[in-house]
């Protein structure tokens, strides 16, 4: 098991520990009903989330309204990041006392008074950090359950990339890009439909989808099939299969049932009117001129998923073809800098998804965050080495967080020029 994945499990309870001693000592200044009250429901709380986490898969949550499960799993979140940031600030805070222990134990002691601060002169520093601790907490909370409302909130992301190789007749064309639309997550068939009318209004020269149509199962994308076929381009819909598209998430009675429902999805691609790419490439043309779109199944360089892909297949026969410019689809990022940048300079534009950008983060102008850019280098937005490109899709879906705090739902818009 990887070292920060042990260090992260051994640090939830340890959280849990520090969270009970803050508040504990919050509480204690309260009248004795009260800081009862408040603390029996602090721990009943914490056991619920506890007890829904270890049972979740088992609890039938169809017996309740899908609401239900929302808020539980979006109030969950919040409270264990709140739990993490309070045991953040509460090892800070031990950190400075232990270091002012050991002042006073190695360096000699002066006959300098010591000035002590009244309480109408302000708080200590530990009170402060205390104080910070519940509030970030809290804070946490409250965000987490607030990003709910953000999931359906499309954002459409705009660039333009030169290439001077690429062909006098494509100069100006517009790609749009969608990736990880995770349909086995939707509950508002209104909503959806607002993002693609976005999309179309757009009125793009090709479409490319990178991967993640549903959750587990081909099943999820029927009820939205009539809102995915409406996305048109004069030049086509291309699509790749990503690591949630093949059903490895999930238990299946036999393996022909499973291979049954990944035939299934493929079948719904191109009920949609997609072109769903197998490791192959095709060529567009436009009088003399050409590029090529290259489409692979899911190849990751993370060691958790799977490597369907193939890249020698997927240019067999394009090298003798001296296509001047390419674009490949691939669903996880990983792959630009494992196998791309290094065995097939060729390749001007890469397209990807995967990350989501964890639906969680910050994003200012000429400022990005996210707990994704552990895992990944290249997470969301767009990205350059050398004179080669790769495009990181923030999801127009959502999955296991029913919703977006700082990462919203993303369109893409890039123009070739």
């Amino acid at each position: 098991m990887p070292l920060r994945f042990i260090i992260s499990f051994l640090c939830l309870p340890i959280a849990e520990i520090y969270s009970f001693i803050l508040v504990r000592s919050t509480l204690r200044s309260l009248p004795h009903p009260w800081r009862i009250g408040l603390m029996t429901l602090y721990i009943l709380v914490t056991l619920a989330t506890w007890i829904g986490l270890l049972f979740f898969r088992k609890i039938d949550w169809t017996l309740l309204p899908s609401a239900v499960k929302n808020i539980y799993i979006a109030f969950t979140i919040g409270f264990l990041v709140g739990k993490l940031l309070i045991l953040l600030i509460m090892v800070i805070d031990d950190a400075r006392r232990i270091l002012q222990w050991l002042t006073t134990k190695i360096v000699p002691s002066t006959t300098t008074p010591t000035i002590t601060t009244s309480p109408t002169e302000g708080i200590s520093r530990s009170l402060f950090l205390k104080r910070m601790a519940l509030l970030l907490g809290g804070l946490s909370v409250t965000g987490f359950l607030y990003g709910m409302t953000n999931r359906y909130q499309y954002r459409i992301k705009r660039i333009s990339l030169k290439f001077d190789h690429l062909p006098a007749a494509f100069k100006g064309m517009k790609v749009l890009q969608l990736s990880d639309i995770h349909s086995g997550s939707f509950q508002d068939h209104q909503a959806v439909q607002h993002g693609i009318n976005m999309a179309l209004q757009e009125k793009p020269d090709i479409i490319f989808f990178t991967g993640d149509l549903v959750n587990n199962k081909a099943e999820e994308i029927t009820p939205y099939l009539n809102v995915f076929s409406q996305l048109t381009a004069p030049m086509g819909v291309y699509s790749v299969l990503g690591n949630h598209d093949y059903g490895d998430y999930v238990s299946w009675p036999s393996p022909a049932s499973k291979n049954k429902n990944l035939e299934d999805l493929k079948a719904a691609h191109s009920k949609m009117g997609w072109k769903l790419m197998m490791n192959e490439h095709i060529i567009l043309e436009k009088g003399e001129d050409k590029i090529a779109v290259i489409g692979i199944e899911n190849w990751s360089a993370k060691a958790n998923f799977p490597k369907h892909g193939d890249m020698k297949q997927a240019y067999t026969g394009l090298t003798e073809k001296n296509i001047p410019f390419k674009i490949l689809l691939s669903h996880d990022p990983s792959h630009f800098d494992a196998q791309v940048i290094t065995d097939y300079p060729d390749i001007d534009l890469t397209l990807s998804g995967h990350t989501h950008g964890m639906q969680f983060g910050i994003e200012i102008p000429n400022f990005k965050w996210s707990p994704s850019q552990f895992v990944y280098k290249k997470w969301a937005g767009l990205y350059e080495t050398g004179k080669q490109f790769l495009y990181v899709n923030r999801g127009f879906g959502f999955l296991g967080y029913p919703g977006r705090l700082g990462i919203l739902p993303e369109i893409t818009v890039i123009e070739l020029a």
